[in-house]
């Protein structure tokens, strides 16, 4: 199994947003921006497990994609890239599960620390569910013109098609 390409697992560590696309109910494509948090293995994402959509999706559907298009948010960088791969939703402890991921989290955005002692403010925020991604295969624009082709590198024997 390859691993992530480095520029690749840059952009993941870098990005504060990401566009997560599942598939509908109608086979549909939604797309939702969420902070991708990488831990040099899987993509993780959170959602409030409030009327999350989402979160449904994936249940009925595991194969998603996450996209890293927008300069702003990984510091003016012009590449991209688009991760393929199968989701689960990990929903077991709402209230502090997701806690595991805190380092990554504050790390790309320090002001979750803060925003974490106001739990008890906005309860609903915080009950969350992870959203686990394994990556199957990376489209990488070095160059960040999507009309040219992508590096294309399979990370599992069953790559998205």
């Amino acid at each position: 199994m390859a691993s992530m390409p480095i520029p690749v697992a840059e952009l993941l560590d870098r990005a504060l947003v990401a566009e997560l696309t599942v598939i509908d109910g109608k086979g549909r494509p939604v797309t939702y921006p969420l902070i991708p948090l990488y831990d040099g293995e899987r993509v993780y994402m959170t959602s409030s497990t409030l009327f999350s959509r989402k979160l449904e999706h994936i249940d009925a559907n595991t194969k998603v994609a996450v996209s890293i298009t927008d300069p702003v948010s990984v510091g003016g960088r012009t590449d991209r890239a688009t991760i393929q791969g199968d989701a689960r939703v990990i929903a077991d402890d709402p209230h502090g599960g997701w806690e595991r991921l805190m380092p990554i989290w504050s790390a790309k955005e320090p002001a979750i620390v803060a925003f974490l002692k106001e739990r008890v403010a906005l309860p609903l925020f915080f009950e969350r569910a992870l959203i686990e991604i394994e990556p199957r295969r990376v489209l990488y624009w070095s160059d960040g013109d999507a009309q040219s082709p992508p590096e294309i590198t399979t990370l599992a024997a069953e790559a998205v098609s």
